[in-house]
């Protein structure tokens, strides 16, 4: 039995595919879904998402958002998504770098939030390009 998966921005569907499990980044932490999860709306956070294809784990990035599972769907709306394998990972790791000097040169309070949240972004990134690398 598998669950459908479908990531979308408010410009682009960015995925769509059957798969066999979903792991989600959510504000309250990592979730696992399998066929025949109890349907849920919970919002995500910067993070992770993994699913697996065929016996293959496909790593993407969702930058906050909600998602709806109900009847084997998975419905993921969020701000930004990418596909690991569309990262450059030496593009990454020099946008982490300016993510970190940002944030130590940030003096107010909210360019210490605005430089918290840029890179929060970039990890991520990072950390999926790594994925498809390791």
């Amino acid at each position: 039995m598998t669950l459908t998966l479908d990531v979308s921005t408010a410009v682009e569907q960015v995925w769509k595919s059957q798969v066999q499990e979903v792991i989600l980044s959510t504000n309250s932490g990592k979730i696992g879904i399998l066929p025949d999860h109890q349907d849920i709306l919970t919002a995500l956070d910067v993070g992770i998402t993994k699913a697996r294809v065929d016996n293959q784990w496909i790593v993407m990035t969702v930058i906050g958002g909600i998602a709806e599972i109900r009847n084997n769907t998975i419905t993921i709306v969020t701000v930004e998504a990418e596909k690991a394998t569309e990262i450059n990972l030496e593009e990454a790791k020099v946008d982490f770098a300016i993510a970190q000097k940002q944030l130590s040169q940030a003096l107010s309070l909210k360019e210490k939030i605005e430089a918290n949240l840029i890179i929060e972004k970039a990890q991520v990134r990072l950390e999926a390009a790594e994925t498809v690398v390791s």
